[in-house]
């Protein structure tokens, strides 16, 4: 870590990513939040609570799941 009296308020700044990096980050992203959408909705299935993880996937349609039977099932469109 740097001392205050090192940092130049005028000096280096963040890199700005590529449209591709971003791209790239976005996409990485939005597959972690879809696996973590699925372990909770297994977890709250193998609870029995049903009901909460179709809620769960109903407000996060995004991941691509449903609850079907009691067990979580990608959805096809």
């Amino acid at each position: 870590m740097k001392r205050i009296s090192e940092i130049s308020p005028l000096g280096e700044e963040r890199p700005n990513p590529s449209e591709e990096e971003r791209e790239q980050l976005r996409r990485e992203r939005l597959q972690r939040e879809r696996n973590e959408g699925y372990q909770k909705l297994v977890e709250l299935c193998n609870l029995g609570e049903y009901d909460m993880a179709q809620q769960l996937a109903n407000r996060h349609f995004n991941w691509g799941y449903e609850i079907v039977n009691g067990i979580v099932m990608e959805k096809i469109d």
